[in-house]
């Protein structure tokens, strides 16, 4: 039952992914506005007639987002069912709840003042950078929701000493404050485009520009900072004698994900960032973001000395 709990709460994170994805191109295209600021109605309708192509993408992305939040409220009933009180499993899935119901009420918000298609206000960048780090909080719920259903979690090993906490909460921030200021400078990106990359670069530096635009220039410089530390940091907690092998598979994806990213970023760049190099590059930064949750989760709260033997001697069987 376990193993199919786990699969589906894969499969519930996937979907997210997807409506990530969605709500990605959703912005980029511009058709944020597409069923105007009504919400939950599309148009104020409850399924819009004729509607023209930002519509479609935009209640497309409601319909989307509405199974999102279906399968999560599932996938909390069944860890409630499935799990005996008390257990991690029952409180990621709970958290994965919350933040889902978050996501909904988030969306609504955008929708209802008008954050939306080609609002440049301020404010439009803060509940944007709500909505960013509610989304990655929701991933990380249900992440370790999957990763633990399968398995009893340890305690926290004693071994994990106060500076590798320290540095694993460090590289997190780091990797939420260089997605916010990604994502406002994504908005940057849909609202004043540049068809060259010279008068991208004579925009950042304008002394009239947007905030939305200034902050272009910060992210890869941000995101190369919260790569380096994550990289050092993966490094030094994969040399310690403690480290399991799954910490060690783990800092292997990480860095390699890191690097992935940067050159996905600079192609992004040079090519103007064009809508489907925007949405590969959210792609690896959620991926980055799961794997460094697995990776934090692994080096804090490991398998449980009996399961690893179990886990090892499997991998032994299967070798033979």
């Amino acid at each position: 039952m376990r193993q199919k709990f786990a699969r589906f709460a894969w499969f519930v994170l996937a979907v997210q992914i997807v409506v990530i994805l969605w709500g990605a191109f959703v912005r980029a295209s511009k058709s944020g506005a597409g069923c105007g600021e009504h919400w939950p109605l599309c148009q104020g309708e409850l399924l819009p007639r004729a509607p023209e192509l930002p519509t479609i993408i935009e209640f497309t992305h409601r319909i989307t987002s509405g199974l999102a939040l279906v399968v999560v409220a599932v996938l909390v009933v069944r860890a409630f069912r499935l799990f005996p009180a008390g257990h991690i499993v029952r409180k990621t899935a709970a958290w994965s709840g919350v933040f889902m119901i978050g996501e909904c009420l988030i969306g609504a918000a955008l929708v209802l003042l008008g954050h939306t298609a080609l609002n440049p206000s301020l404010s439009r960048g803060i509940t944007l950078s709500i909505h960013l780090i509610n989304t990655l909080l929701l991933l990380a719920a249900l992440t370790l929701t999957a990763w633990w259903a399968r398995r009893d979690p340890a305690q926290p090993a004693a071994s994990v000493t106060p500076s590798v906490r320290r540095s694993l909460a460090l590289a997190g921030a780091g990797l939420i404050v260089a997605g916010v200021v990604g994502a406002i400078a994504a908005l940057g990106d849909t609202l004043y485009t540049a068809t060259t990359l010279a008068q991208g670069v004579q925009q950042d530096f304008a002394a009239e520009a947007h905030p939305f635009v200034r902050i272009r220039i910060l992210h890869p410089i941000l995101a190369v900072i919260a790569g380096f530390y994550l990289v050092v940091a993966a490094v030094r907690i994969m040399s310690a004698k403690e480290a399991g092998q799954r910490v060690w598979y783990l800092g292997i994806a990480l860095i390699a994900l890191v690097v992935t990213q940067f050159g996905i970023g600079t192609l992004n760049i040079i090519l103007l960032v064009p809508i489907p190099m925007q949405i590969v590059h959210l792609l690896f930064a959620d991926a980055l973001w799961i794997t460094y949750v697995l990776f934090a989760a692994e080096v804090v709260r490991p398998l449980a000395a009996a399961e690893r033997t179990e886990f090892r001697l499997a991998e032994a069987a299967g070798q033979a």
